[in-house]
């Protein structure tokens, strides 16, 4: 799955986000920042692919929240509010020139972001995908 793929590079240069702490520059906090919106965009998109190949339906726009919302129904996804509050981030992330929110989105992304992210990989790759 093409999807799953590029949602665990994303996933594996995200975990990069640990090699900095702060204060950070301008350039490393954008880059993180970035990371984070990649890592969140190929998320929601592998969910999206999984549940329409095993016969979900509901998700007639493809927005990120109706797939999470379905995500969680279907039990590939256990916190449907980090999730959602994932997608607020992502939504803040045009707004990363005010250092406040940047930084908010690095340490919600430390603190809880990357390992929703794991936890997704990790229960698509045994549960969902089946031919890894």
């Amino acid at each position: 799955m093409k999807k799953f793929g590029n949602f665990c590079r994303a996933l594996d240069n995200l975990k990069a986000i640990y090699d900095y702490d702060e204060p950070y520059d301008n350039i490393i906090m954008s880059g993180m920042v970035n990371l984070f919106q990649i890592c969140y965009e190929q998320s929601w998109k592998a969910v999206k692919e999984v549940l329409e190949q095993n016969g979900f339906t509901g998700m007639q726009t493809g927005s990120p929240r109706q797939v999470i919302k379905t995500a969680y129904q279907a039990h590939i996804i256990k916190d449907e509010n980090a999730w959602l509050n994932a997608l607020v981030s992502r939504n803040n992330v045009a707004h990363t020139y005010n250092e406040d929110i940047a930084l908010e989105i690095i340490a919600l992304t430390k603190k809880v972001y990357y390992n929703m992210f794991c936890s997704l990989r990790e229960e698509l790759a045994e549960n969902w995908i089946a031919d890894l």
